[in-house]
């Protein structure tokens, strides 16, 4: 089959999109307003930009909280949302109310950062404390501008549990990263397996 996107005449029950391009790892952003109240929220678009220096990347679609936040106070936390955490992960998807935490709604505990003012989630394996590099908002091929903003981070902290390091490498297999597919479909890291790239 073939559709094209400006038309979406795909003919199917959903727009396959999100699922063709899958699995996406979820940056699980908390952020704190100027009057340091907390925020948490799971995007599915989500990545690493580089490594040197090492740099994230989410896309807001609307302005959310975490967006306004970010651009208030230029920082924020991606956390590390792993099968553990599923269930507190999306409850904090919900929309709440600006200013209600979703660590409290989700029964999550906030733990300090060390460089950035935004909390971390405790029960995370693993969190990126990061300082805003850009705010991007896209535009489409007529010029239009899209309704969703890309926030680069520059990562300035990392925390591990050292419950996930194994053999001096972070495992995993251990932390179990959920992934977002499409639809309401996850994924969970269970195994890996090793490539070595070839030689020219």
């Amino acid at each position: 089959m073939f559709y094209e996107t400006a038309n979406n005449d795909h003919g199917l029950p959903h727009n396959p999109f999100k699922a063709i391009v899958a699995p996406r790892p979820i940056g699980w952003i908390s952020t704190a307003d100027r009057e340091g109240r907390t925020n948490l929220a799971p995007y599915s678009f989500f990545n690493a930009v580089c490594d040197r220096p090492p740099m994230v990347m989410f896309s807001s679609s609307g302005r959310k909280d975490s967006l306004k936040n970010i651009e208030a106070t230029g920082e924020f936390v991606c956390n590390l949302a792993s099968y553990d955490l599923r269930e507190q992960m999306n409850r904090s998807s919900a929309d709440f109310e600006h200013g209600i935490s979703e660590f409290s709604e989700a029964g999550l505990a906030a733990a300090p950062s060390r460089l950035v003012k935004p909390p971390r989630v405790a029960e995370a394996l693993a969190a990126l404390e990061c300082r805003c590099l850009q705010v991007i908002r896209p535009v489409d091929i007529h010029g239009r501008a899209a309704d969703n903003w890309i926030v680069l981070g520059q990562v300035v902290g990392v925390h591990i549990d050292e419950r996930a390091i194994v053999d001096g490498r972070f495992d995993v297999t251990f932390a179990r990263p959920l992934s977002r597919l499409g639809y309401m479909d996850y994924a969970v890291v269970d195994a890996v397996f090793p490539m070595v790239r070839p030689k020219a």
